[in-house]
């Protein structure tokens, strides 16, 4: 019987690599298969809006975002992130972007890693075909909960 016959929730894992300008990772189901790729801000001890989110588990919730719509939450309480609080952080977002500066602590997925210009006209890493990968993730998950496992590659 598969996860989704059984009720059981699906398990995502996010194998990170950590860098100065922003933390890059492979998103893969439960039997390791690549889902997308990812980008979030760098690693700042947790600070709100500009850190990523610690290594660990979470629940991954459906949600309502007002800006982005139907997208994915992060939740987990031993991590100080809950999606309304109180926690150190909240409304920690799956959501459309491709560049680290566009982040406020969330997680964008692409579908490949490649080189955008930023804001100020630079070449920045970024993930690329955001919403191509969203669509194909938020299809997979079919607005169920899961579970997602963030660790380093």
């Amino acid at each position: 019987m598969s996860q989704e016959q059984s009720g059981a929730p699906r398990h995502l894992i996010l194998h990170r690599r950590y860098f100065s300008h922003g933390v890059f990772g492979v998103l893969c189901d439960e039997y390791g298969n690549d889902i997308c790729k990812t980008i979030e801000r760098p690693w700042k001890d947790n600070q709100p809006g500009i850190s990523c989110v610690p290594a660990g588990e979470y629940d991954l919730i459906p949600h309502q975002s007002p800006k982005f719509g139907n997208v994915y939450a992060l939740d987990a309480e031993q991590n100080g992130v809950t999606v309304f609080g109180p926690s150190q952080r909240t409304h920690i977002l799956m959501h459309v972007a491709n560049r680290v500066d566009q982040l406020e602590g969330c997680i964008a997925v692409g579908m490949e890693f490649g080189v955008l210009k930023n804001k100020h006209n630079q070449n920045v890493w970024a993930v690329l075909d955001s919403r191509t990968a969203f669509d194909q993730l938020m299809t997979f998950l079919g607005g169920q909960p899961a579970r997602l496992i963030i660790k380093e590659a």
